[in-house]
């Protein structure tokens, strides 16, 4: 997935999240008030892409513990509210390896709780940063697939 067209689904679901905010459903204004909603049910997230870092010559053991401390350091930041949504993302020409989308509004907020990784502290991972308007109803979704996940890592 090249970056423009990774840029372009970031965008179509933004557009597809304004245009689902126009439906009849009855306002909640608790709910709004609880997600840090605007008028028209968005605000502002960092988006991160994990692109394969400038360290490659790690052996494996030692990868193999950064990276498992690196899921660990994913469950801490969800645990927290801070990441509403984590994955890896498929073979690339662009090298991306991953996103996050972290709930809050400022790049440097973002890098404050990107520095906790132990894979980007060690150049396994670098990092693009985007603001991301987006519907603050994806801070629902963690709690949503917490009820359906039937294995847990």
């Amino acid at each position: 997935m090249n970056k423009a067209f990774a840029l372009a689904l970031i965008f179509t679901y933004s557009f597809l999240s304004l245009k689902a905010q126009t439906s009849d459903e009855k306002y909640d204004s608790l709910l709004a008030k609880k997600l840090h909603a605007d008028d028209y049910g968005m605000k502002n997230y960092i988006l991160v892409l994990l692109k394969g870092g400038s360290n490659t010559s790690m052996d494996k053991v030692a990868e193999d513990s950064i990276f498992h401390g690196h899921l660990n350091n994913i469950g801490r930041l969800a645990k927290n509210g801070d990441l509403v949504l984590a994955g890896p993302i498929g073979t690339n020409g662009e090298n991306y390896r991953g996103l996050f989308v972290l709930n809050v509004s400022t790049f440097e907020e973002a890098k404050k709780l990107l520095a906790t990784d132990p894979a980007i502290q060690s150049k396994l991972l670098d990092l693009e940063l985007y603001l991301w308007y987006v519907s603050a109803s994806l801070q629902e979704i963690l709690p949503i697939h917490n009820k359906i996940q039937k294995l847990k890592f």
